[in-house]
Parts: C-alpha cells; sequence; structure tokens
C-alpha cells in the first residue's frame, strides 16, 4: 500500500505545472474516465491525484450513490494513469475518448441559427445579454431589470424579474455560477421566453402566480473564459494573493457552515476552492446582499447546475444531519423527479438531500438561503446528462432538457404551494 501510495505522489509531481493562458485551450485526446471506488484507499488515491495536479480534471466527485468518480485525463499522463489504476486495482471506463470532439461538435457552422436567438445553439454572454435587452423592450409591462452586482473583472450581473401584478410571492433562480455549465444558461433563457410568450394553460399559470426573479449567467467572469480561453473553467477569475492558481468554487464561498466537513478544498488549484474566506468573491457577496434585500419578496430558491440528473435538498454541509421539513422537501422533489419520467423522454432523476445522496459541499448558494433566509424550500437542479457528454452536453439535448425543466417545475411549484410554502 506504501508503495502505491507513493506512485500516486510521483505522478502528482511529474505532472504538476501551471497551465499557460494561451489563446485558446484544446483538448486534443483528453479522455474522461469513470472510476468506480470500492475501499477508502482507491477515493484517497484519486482524491489525492486531482487535488494537487492540473493534469487531472475532477469531473465529478466522489458520491454514494453510485461510488463513481468522474475525470478527465491529460494524454500526456495517460500511461501513468492506467498505471497506477492498475496498482491501486481501480476498476474503470472511459467515458469521452476525445474531449475536443465534443467541443467542436457544441460549435454551430457559420450562418446557421444566426438571426434568431434559439435552444439549437449555446451562446457567448454578449449574445445572452442582447437577448435580455430585447425581452426589455418587447416587455416592458411585465419584466424590470435587477442587477446583482459587479464580478471581479467589472462585469455587470444581471437579472430579469417577471412579475404580472403585484402582491405575489417570488421565486428565485441563479444559474450558471459554475462557469463551464453551459447547460443552465440555455435552461434559464428558455425558461425566461416560456413565461413570457407560452400559451400553455399550465405554463400561463405558472408565470402569472408569481413574480420570477432570474439571472441566467451568475459567473459572468467564468462564463465568458469558458467561451473564449478554456472551454471546461468551472470556478471565478480572481487571482489568489499567494498562489499563481486562479478562482475560486462560487458554490462553495457562501457563509453557511463554510469549508465544514471537508466539503471543500483549501487549495487555490482546486476545482472545489472555498476561498481564503467565506465571501471572498465579489459574485457572492453581491447575490448575498440582494437576497438579504429581497429577503421578505420570494420563497423558493434554485440553483441551475449540471451534470448528473439530481434534484438535491439541504444540507449539503452534513450527512448526520436533517431538516426539520425534509420529509416536505423529498416529497416536493418526487413531484418534480416523476413529472420528468413521465416524460417521452423517459429521463430519471434522483432526489435527495445534497450530501447523503451525493456528497459533501459546504458553503452553497442553496444552504446559505436556506440556513441564513430561513427559505423552506430551495433545490439545486443538477441537469442532463449521467456522464457520456457530462459538460459538453449536444446542442441537440439543450431543447429536450429545456421542456424537462419546464415539466419538473409545474410539478414542482405545484407541490410546494399544496404543501403550504408559497400561496
Amino acid at each position: 500500500m506504501r508503495f502505491i501510495w507513493l506512485f500516486a505522489s510521483l505522478v502528482v509531481l511529474a505532472s504538476a505545472a501551471t497551465i499557460k493562458d494561451t489563446a485558446k485551450l484544446r483538448f486534443d485526446n483528453h479522455s474522461v474516465f469513470k472510476l468506480k471506488i470500492s475501499n477508502k484507499l482507491q477515493l484517497a488515491i484519486v482524491n489525492k491525484l486531482c487535488s494537487l495536479s492540473e493534469k487531472y480534471d475532477i469531473w465529478k466527485d466522489y458520491e454514494e450513490y453510485s461510488k463513481e468518480v468522474h475525470v478527465m485525463v491529460n494524454p500526456a499522463e495517460l500511461n501513468r494513469f492506467q498505471i497506477l489504476l492498475k496498482l491501486a486495482g481501480i476498476s474503470n471506463e472511459v467515458l469521452i475518448p476525445n474531449v475536443q470532439k465534443l467541443i467542436d461538435d457544441e460549435q454551430v457552422p457559420s450562418g446557421r441559427d444566426s438571426s434568431t436567438f434559439g435552444w439549437t445553439r449555446y451562446y457567448e454572454l454578449d449574445e445572452i445579454e442582447a437577448w435580455l435587452d430585447s425581452i426589455f423592450a418587447a416587455y416592458p409591462s411585465v419584466t424590470e431589470e435587477f442587477t446583482v452586482g459587479q464580478s471581479y473583472e467589472g462585469r455587470r450581473i444581471r437579472g430579469i424579474k417577471i412579475s404580472h401584478g403585484t402582491n405575489k410571492r417570488g421565486i428565485f433562480i441563479e444559474s450558471n455560477i459554475h462557469a463551464r455549465e453551459w447547460i443552465t444558461s440555455a435552461s434559464a433563457t428558455y425558461f425566461i421566453n416560456e413565461l413570457l410568450t407560452s400559451q400553455d394553460t399550465e405554463v400561463r399559470n405558472l408565470a402569472e402566480s408569481y413574480d420570477w426573479y432570474i439571472v441566467p449567467v451568475f459567473n459572468v467572469d467564468g462564463f465568458e473564459y469558458s467561451h473564449t480561453k478554456n472551454r471546461m473553467w468551472r470556478k471565478t477569475r480572481q487571482p489568489h494573493a499567494t498562489n499563481s492558481c486562479i478562482g475560486v468554487d462560487g458554490n462553495r464561498n457562501f457563509d453557511s457552515h463554510w469549508m465544514e466537513n471537508n466539503g471543500a478544498s483549501d487549495n487555490p488549484c482546486s476545482e472545489t476552492f472555498a476561498g481564503d474566506v467565506a465571501f471572498s468573491e465579489p459574485e457572492a457577496k453581491a447575490l448575498s446582499e440582494y437576497l438579504i434585500s429581497i429577503q421578505d419578496k420570494f420563497d423558493v430558491y434554485l440553483s441551475f447546475h449540471s451534470y448528473g440528473q439530481w434534484l438535491l435538498s439541504p444540507y449539503g454541509h452534513s450527512a448526520e444531519e436533517l431538516p426539520e421539513n425534509y420529509d416536505d422537501l423529498q416529497e416536493i422533489g418526487t413531484a418534480f423527479v416523476d413529472a420528468i419520467q413521465n416524460m417521452v423522454y423517459g429521463t430519471t432523476y434522483v432526489r435527495g438531500s445534497t450530501a447523503t445522496t451525493l456528497y459533501v459541499a459546504s458553503g452553497s448558494s442553496v444552504d446559505w438561503v436556506f440556513n441564513e433566509l430561513d427559505k423552506k424550500v430551495a433545490y439545486t437542479i443538477e441537469y442532463r446528462d449521467t456522464g457520456r457528454y457530462g459538460f459538453v452536453l449536444p446542442p441537440a439535448q439543450i431543447k429536450p432538457n429545456c421542456e424537462e425543466l419546464m415539466t419538473g417545475m409545474i410539478a414542482l411549484i405545484k407541490k410546494t404551494n399544496e404543501l403550504g410554502y408559497i400561496v
């Protein structure tokens, strides 16, 4: 066992390097592996490897439900990586043989779908903001722009409020806190459009019965960077004072059980780096202040993520305790999951608390809202898929994913209303 651990350390040292800020990073022949973890030593080895080396990128952390880890491996490290897996006896499967091929397939040929904003391709930040401007101009009587705050690089974090009348309870949606999860902002813009244009009776009821506060792209700096420099970028873009690695996991930076139970990393190079202190990131701090300013106006908080097909409720910081209203949260979750599974696509979601179903994740926006603002219906929604495409979900799946979201949201809000959490 000592030899295996020593080899893992040597692999880390051999591969440790700072990725240069090239014109645009490519991922030719980068593979994504599914690792089946059967004991604590295997998990410790994988965690050590992936927390200390920039040649490996954890796409999905270990969780008890499947006992899997998904990791992207640089081709230069492939031989060492496979030797380590063999020595440690880690069962594995290649999910994606060439990540760059999926990224290339995301790109829409020049001239296609260029004139009208739609949901057959992914859009950059300036395109989404231009679309938002057109929405405000087209629906001035029921839409209102709000600004959450300013990012580290000086970009505005923009939101849209949709309201049909006064004295209605609110629902807040935060999307794209993790930059590379492009399906989230695509789903958010689709949802906005449906609330404003759909003639379906259930959608109209959803739109007109509540006030909607929606932030399509929360991590604006990271999202821009994921389009222009590094498709796999996850974090914010604020430099670290004493380390060359950049950014913080915005969804580990909120001041609620921050850094508890190993639910985040203190390593600035880790994808789950929580920051040196809670609310170190201007984006997270700004969102907390904005939510406090409207805390008497909303009852439900939703955070859009990918991937895995999960509906996750608090708590994230502990698998040993559950909220008092856990049973209600699971009943609401079951309504969401069943509604989606009954659709023609047959997509299966799993619901449960973040820490017991997925893994311990402390300092999340959902937990902060649930614990600090006392909003008792709050969920993280992890969209398609379960690993075949991961973060690089093909454009052909945008529309089906969005349709599932709408169906699930109708069921979720209906059950939330029935249980008396929003009226």
